[in-house]
């Protein structure tokens, strides 16, 4: 036969009815069921006034509390917020006083909290935040495959200003292509350097970056105003996951290095600052051996790339079945007579659609897809991956790249160069 349990009631009432028998006295009912004298009293006080049903446990909250708001002010908050959807507690309070002037009336914290409490506030909708990518998987095996770039923090120089070191490497020959100072880490220097970058060197395949301004916004698909002249440039755009600068390991070490030797001291103002950059990528590049690449220095292995930059920037083109609409300066499209928010970052700019299922498309700029449309929500979520190439409809995935030779090949065939050409 299986224990039976016996709740705490039961045991109480079992008590009582012990102890009206009067077989045991109070002390020895105490003992036997394992409580003290006093708490035993309470229990048959409590049968006396209420009946078993007082045997009961009670709530233990406080009958009063010193600080809460009366019934009547808060039936009052109710009931003004209810005629006023849209007033908030500054505006609730601000009419009670004028109304009540009598009252004691709380704060505006315990107002909202009265709010929340008849479920007379609407939750705000949190941002979604766009998606990462992930872990840059490329491995730079030959010049130009892969650049890296990034600012070297900030730091005074001597005239009190703050100073921002753009840097431009290639990841394979660890070669310095610029390192510009600038008072700021705006769009327009970045540009600047870069550009000139490409007209001295030629333009990479592909540019890492970490998500800062102004390489990688919140906004679709990560993009901002240099990302796209990038991808119309044809330069594919790696991110780093954020919080992992190891993910660019090679380019963070060379800022160490630019650190120690062109930072301390700091000179007396930007030009001088920028002179010792100056200094610093000639002896970077020509003069100082390279432990990571065999001792080698960085001119040796670096050749100029062979795509030039293009006397105009080439605008975007999409393959016949795809539905092409302008970014206009608001930040959107038409789509049958609404409007579809896609970002700022694309004003002015031709974007592809491709229908994948029925209402369903597929967002691109360039060969980029940044995302996919539902056109019965009107909802455009970002996404960061290259879908398609030129060409026949249902055509997908990326152009193969042939094989690439090793390492230590490449090294050994880059031994007899002198810089870039």
């Amino acid at each position: 036969m299986p224990w039976k349990e016996m709740s705490p009631v039961n045991l109480r009432m079992r008590l009582v009815l012990d102890a009206v028998e009067g077989s045991l006295n109070m002390t020895e009912l105490a003992e036997q069921y394992g409580v003290s004298r006093k708490t035993a009293y309470k229990w048959l006080a409590r049968v006396a006034d209420g009946g078993p049903a007082a045997l009961e446990d009670r709530s233990r909250a406080a009958l009063w509390v010193a600080n809460r708001t009366p019934k009547r002010i808060e039936e009052l908050v109710v009931g003004l917020r209810t005629q006023h959807r849209t007033w908030g507690p500054k505006k609730l309070l601000h009419s009670l006083r004028r109304h009540h002037p009598g009252l004691h009336l709380p704060s505006r914290s315990t107002v909202a909290e009265i709010l929340k409490r008849h479920d007379l506030v609407e939750s705000k909708r949190r941002p979604r935040r766009e998606g990462h990518p992930g872990r840059p998987s490329t491995e730079p095996l030959s010049p130009n495959q892969i650049w890296g770039a990034d600012f070297k923090g900030e730091f005074k120089t001597r005239d009190g200003r703050y100073c921002y070191p753009f840097t431009v490497t290639d990841l394979f020959s660890r070669y310095l292509l610029c390192c510009d100072g600038y008072l700021s880490t705006s769009e327009r220097g970045v540009r600047d350097s870069l550009e000139l970058a490409f007209r001295e060197n030629g333009m990479p395949e592909a540019i890492r970056t970490d998500n800062g301004s102004p390489f990688a916004s919140t906004g679709i698909a990560r993009l901002t105003r240099l990302a796209v002249w990038l991808l119309k440039l044809g330069i594919r755009r790696e991110l780093i996951q954020p919080g992992k600068p190891t993910q660019n390991g090679r380019h963070e070490r060379m800022h160490k290095t630019l650190k120690h030797d062109a930072l301390r001291p700091p000179a007396a103002n930007l030009k001088s600052q920028q002179h010792a950059f100056d200094s610093f990528v000639d002896v970077f590049n020509n003069d100082r051996p390279h432990e990571a690449i065999g001792m080698k220095r960085p001119a040796e292995l670096y050749t100029s790339s062979p795509r030039p930059f293009p006397d105009r920037l080439p605008e975007p083109s999409y393959p016949s079945h795809f539905e092409v609409r302008r970014v206009s300066r608001n930040g959107g499209v038409r789509w049958k007579a609404r409007w579809l928010g896609v970002g700022h970052s694309l004003v002015e700019e031709n974007i592809g659609f491709e229908e994948v299922e029925d209402g369903i498309w597929d967002a691109y700029f360039m060969n980029l897809r940044i995302g996919r449309f539902d056109e019965r929500a009107l909802r455009l979520v970002g996404t960061m991956s290259t879908h398609y190439r030129c060409g026949k409809r249902g055509d997908r995935g990326s152009v193969p790249t042939p094989p690439r030779p090793a390492h230590s090949d490449l090294l050994s065939s880059h031994s007899s160069t002198t810089g870039p050409k």
